[in-house]
């Protein structure tokens, strides 16, 4: 089995690369060979398999083609700019995001013109698809109407994911995951950052900002329950998702209260965190919905999602011990 993981210097690709390095096998075959892609060349796994880490922006002339000559037999997609970035840099978001994704999928495409080649492709999309008007709780099903140039981006993907899918381009399988929580390491530039930041920075003793009401709520999700969805999806038959081949990945819904209460039955001060409404970050998070119906996820056998004190003990048992 070969794989090829863009995006792999990310939180969740080096997540995913240790759960495969465990496993040793995908779909019952062994890992023979790991490409490990991104914008800065990722760390090499200490893993007794053929390992490449490149450094590479999928949206430049022959980058993909370069990636998918080695013809994976599977590829994560997980290459992207985030919400906050991709909002205020226009040009960037849709070059990463848009450009580099359809580079990928033609290059796969064209793969296949001499000689048979249809992988299993594995897409992160994102709950951001959804905007106003919404109903109470969202559904597979229900219709894209992004309200920022992150979520437009990400719709226009899955858009493409069905259609070469579609054409047997290859297998693909979009999983739109939840905000994480809590992400480990630096704050990035996603809008959605407070909802980690407001966690993690007191569970060290730092200070945190939290620019919306405590009365917000979000659909989250932990690194544990969102690699778990990934994993899952490569055992998914693609035919059962029909025509359009994107879900909802099982999340959870918390206020930023909630969160708080849980930081502080585990330790954490949440008198360290501070409000400081940001108009910038409440015109990108007020339009995200908060509750979803993942009855198609359990159908097909994604794992539920943890609870928000989960989240915190899973994040002090794998970062802060």
């Amino acid at each position: 089995m070969k794989i090829l993981i863009t995006g792999a210097a990310g939180m969740i690709g080096r997540k995913l690369v240790r759960a495969l390095m465990r496993s040793g096998k995908v779909r019952g075959q062994p890992i023979r060979h790991l490409i490990l892609a991104d914008i800065i060349a990722p760390e090499a796994p200490d893993f007794d398999v053929e390992v490449e880490t490149l450094a590479t922006d999928l949206s430049q002339p022959g980058a993909a083609e370069s990636l998918i000559a080695q013809r994976p037999d599977l590829i994560f997609h997980l290459a992207a700019i985030v919400s906050g970035e991709a909002e205020a840099d226009f040009e960037k978001g849709y070059r990463v995001n848009l450009d580099g994704t359809r580079a990928l999928f033609e290059a796969i495409r064209l793969a296949g013109r001499d000689r048979p080649y249809m992988p299993r492709l594995v897409f992160t999309s994102s709950i951001v698809v959804f905007g106003n008007p919404l109903p109470p709780v969202i559904s597979d099903s229900h219709c894209l109407t992004p309200l920022t140039s992150y979520g437009t981006q990400k719709a226009i993907c899955e858009l493409l994911l069905a259609d070469y899918s579609r054409h047997g381009f290859f297998d693909g399988i979009g999983i739109r995951l939840p905000t994480i929580s809590i992400r480990p390491g630096a704050p990035n530039a996603a809008a959605s950052g407070f909802a980690s930041s407001i966690l993690r920075e007191p569970l060290a003793g730092k200070r945190a900002v939290c620019p919306m009401p405590s009365d917000t709520d979000l659909w989250l999700a932990s690194p544990r329950s969102a690699l778990r969805s990934l994993e899952h999806a490569l055992d998914v038959d693609g035919a059962a998702f029909g025509d359009y081949r994107c879900v909802n990945a099982p999340g959870v819904t918390v206020s930023v209260e909630e969160m708080l209460a849980a930081l502080a039955r585990h330790g954490g001060d949440r008198g360290l965190v501070d409000f400081v409404p940001d108009p910038a970050v409440a015109a990108i998070v007020g339009t995200w919905p908060a509750r979803f119906d993942t009855s198609k996820a359990a159908a097909m056998g994604f794992p539920d999602a943890c609870s928000i004190d989960a989240m915190v003990r899973s994040h002090i048992e794998d970062e802060l011990n």
